[in-house]
C-alpha cells in the first residue's frame, strides 16, 4: 500500500512516499518554524500530488506547534482522499535511522530539544526496543541518566555543552526514514504525543 509520510514534529519539514517497501519519493527541509507554510506545497510536488490511501504522521514529542501542523494536515487528507491516517513516535523513528546507521551498537538514547531547557529523552536497545518511556528532563539530569549509551537527536548539544566527551550525534527526524519501521511503531492513533503537560493551564473555576 502507497504511505505518504509527514514528518513535522522539530525545525525539518520531511514528507515522502512509500511503497512496497522502497521510497518513491521525498523531500526535507530545515524551515524551522515554517511548517504551515511549507508542507501543503511539498506534498503536492510529490507524484500523484502525494495522494494516498494510508497516511503516516509524526505525533511527537517536538514542538507543540510542528506536531499540531502534522497531525492537522494528515487528518485533513486522510478526510478528504478516504485515507487512513496513523502516527508514529519522533523517538523511534531517530533510534530506527540510528541503528540502520550504526547496526553495531546494541543500544542508544534519542534526545530531542524541548522545552523550558529540558530535552525529550528515551533510550532503545537494539534492533528497536524501548528501554523505558520518554521522559523530559533538564539536561544534566538528562547527561547523567545516558548510562554510556550514545546520544543522538537534536537535543545532543544541550549534553555535549556540559560533557565535550560524551558521544553524540546530531540528527532531525527524516520521513523517508519510517521505512525502517516495523508495523508496530508506524501505528499509533494520529493524537500528538506531548511529553510533558502543558504550559497553559485551565482556570479554576470560581468559588
Amino acid at each position: 500500500m502507497r504511505t505518504l509520510v509527514i514528518e513535522t514534529a522539530t525545525a525539518a519539514c520531511s514528507v515522502a512516499l512509500i511503497e512496497a517497501g522502497a521510497v518513491i519519493a521525498a523531500a526535507h527541509e530545515v524551515v524551522g518554524r515554517g511548517h504551515a507554510e511549507r508542507l501543503v506545497p511539498m506534498i503536492a510536488e510529490l507524484p500523484d500530488g502525494g495522494r494516498a490511501p494510508r497516511i503516516l504522521v509524526d505525533c511527537g514529542p517536538g514542538s507543540f506547534t510542528g506536531v499540531r501542523v502534522g497531525i492537522a494536515a494528515a487528518r485533513g487528507l486522510a478526510l478528504g482522499w478516504g485515507a487512513e491516517a496513523h502516527g508514529f513516535s519522533s523517538l523511534a523513528l531517530i533510534a530506527a535511522a540510528g541503528f540502520a546507521a550504526h547496526p553495531d551498537w546494541p543500544g542508544l538514547a534519542v534526545v530531542l530539544e524541548g522545552g523550558h531547557g529540558e530535552v525529550f529523552m528515551q533510550a532503545f536497545d537494539a534492533p528497536l526496543a524501548p528501554r523505558a518511556a520518554l521522559v523530559s528532563l533538564k539536561p544534566d539530569a538528562a547527561l547523567a541518566a545516558l548510562g554510556g549509551l550514545p546520544a543522538i537527536g537534536n537535543g545532543v548539544r544541550f549534553l555535549a555543552l556540559l560533557d565535550p566527551g560524551v558521544a553524540v550525534t546530531d540528527m532531525l527526524p527524516r520521513a523517508a526514514d519510517a521505512i525502517l519501521l516495523p508495523g508496530a511503531f508506524a501505528s499509533l492513533a494520529p493524537r500528538p504525543i506531548y511529553g510533558r503537560a502543558p504550559d497553559a493551564k485551565p482556570l479554576a473555576p470560581a468559588p
